[in-house]
């Protein structure tokens, strides 16, 4: 990968996230009830904290379970919840090397469909449809990854021009418009289910 992402908005991790796909990968599976910098700094995190400059699926796979745990929530914590992603992370990673031998590109590598893309993000676990959405639209948005009908396949994440995900951020000011997008939704949600009692 060859473009940079500013999703951490910290230059060593964003630098992770833009060389490793696999980093990418962990940081959208953290990316929920955290800050989204948060999040995508969590790979980094855990690299350092494993001595080393890039996350490695076999080595995070084959980890003790409990000290990767430990790993995880030694402070400051990877994550708010750090022992559950902890087993997350584990998965995400065992699973990759039964199915992808460990190479989280080849998830998406070769796939022409956007919908078959959409159905291997979203068999990966901790991704259900608004995780993969989301991020098959990074794919495509700034990654390169395109693979016909990928932006009907990513939904409205996938909408050019949207301020609406991780797949938007590009910098500072599209962080805040994404930020103030997803406090609309939730003003929105809020009246709606308000206006339903």
């Amino acid at each position: 990968m060859d473009v940079t992402l500013h999703l951490a908005q910290e230059p060593d991790a964003d630098a992770l996230l833009s060389r490793s796909p696999l980093a990418a990968l962990v940081g959208m599976l953290l990316d929920q009830q955290v800050p989204m910098e948060w999040a995508f700094a969590g790979p980094y995190t855990i690299a350092q904290r494993m001595g080393a400059d890039d996350l490695d699926a076999h080595e995070i796979a084959a980890y003790d379970p409990e000290a990767f745990a430990t790993l995880l929530s030694t402070k400051p914590a990877v994550h708010r919840y750090p022992g559950s992603m902890a087993k997350r992370i584990q998965q995400l990673c065992q699973y990759l090397v039964e199915h992808y031998d460990g190479e989280a590109t080849a998830v998406w590598e070769g796939v022409t469909d956007g919908r078959e893309l959409l159905k291997r993000l979203g068999d990966l676990p901790g991704y259900g449809k608004q995780k993969a959405q989301i991020f098959l639209a990074l794919l495509g948005k700034q990654l390169g990854v395109r693979p016909k009908g990928w932006r009907e396949a990513a939904g409205a994440y996938g909408e050019a021009k949207s301020f609406r995900s991780v797949a938007d951020i590009t910098g500072p000011e599209s962080l805040t418009k994404v930020r103030a997008h997803k406090q609309e939704m939730k003003a929105a949600a809020k009246a709606a289910k308000a206006a339903g009692r």
